[in-house]
């Protein structure tokens, strides 16, 4: 199952700055500033020299045209755009992965839950053929990985405990929660809460499966082209 990805803009990463810059240098020697849509702290991938692919926009009312999509990491490409794992994720989902939320016909995106005005989920599914209750989806983007283990958060997440414990107040009202984590690099197959980055997060997570919040993972590969969800990966907590 795949998500297009245009990513022509070949170059080698030399530093990010004031968190949503990156300068990279093209391979005819021209350093471009380009946008970097990771909000996290992209651990692990602040590597000078290694190289990166951006995309390219024509809109006019863009202040700077290229965006930093990927990173090499040995021989993996890694995706760094966070924003791009809610397209791929919807992509999943309508066509039935992870394979315990399948059955859905109607796959609604940013929705706020009844009773949380302040929080919005990444998605609701509902119109089930058996099940009447509601799945409400939140999908979260992992990069971080040590040896085959994914791992979540790169940093400290308040707003994603947050989100863990509306799910748990949707569970106990008796609908679906569900936390998805999206993999974007394929040399995973496994994830864990990276508990030595953030022990409350990990604590949370462990909280919420134990009040029925359901947790799976999908590994994509990245491509300049593409990014793909090829598996279903099981999930320590």
């Amino acid at each position: 199952m795949r998500t297009p990805l245009d990513a022509p803009l070949r170059g080698r990463f030399l530093r990010r700055y004031k968190r949503f810059f990156a300068d990279v240098e093209t391979g005819d020697g021209r350093t471009l500033t380009v946008h970097c849509p990771n909000p996290g702290s992209m651990l692990g991938f602040q590597r000078p020299g290694a190289a990166v692919r951006c995309s390219t926009s024509d809109d006019p009312r863009r202040k700077l045209r290229h965006t930093l999509e990927m990173m090499r990491v040995g021989r993996t490409w890694v995706g760094l755009h966070t924003g791009r794992a809610n397209a791929v994720a919807a992509r999943a989902l309508a066509a039935g992965l992870p394979r315990a939320l399948a059955g859905y016909s109607q796959v609604t995106r940013e929705v706020v839950p009844h009773g949380e005005r302040r929080t919005r989920l990444d998605f609701r599914l509902s119109g089930h053929g058996s099940d009447t209750r509601d799945a409400w989806v939140e999908v979260k983007s992992v990069t971080l990985a040590e040896g085959p283990l994914a791992l979540f958060p790169d940093s400290v997440t308040e707003r994603g405990r947050r989100h863990l414990e509306v799910l748990e107040r949707l569970r106990d009202r008796g609908e679906r929660a569900v936390l998805l984590f999206l993999v974007q690099r394929s040399d995973c197959d496994r994830v864990a809460a990276a508990e030595r980055i953030d022990p409350a997060y990990a604590a949370a997570l462990r909280r919420a499966v134990r009040a029925g919040v359901e947790v799976y993972a999908l590994g994509a590969r990245v491509t300049a082209r593409a990014i793909a969800v090829e598996r279903e990966l099981p999930v320590a907590w």
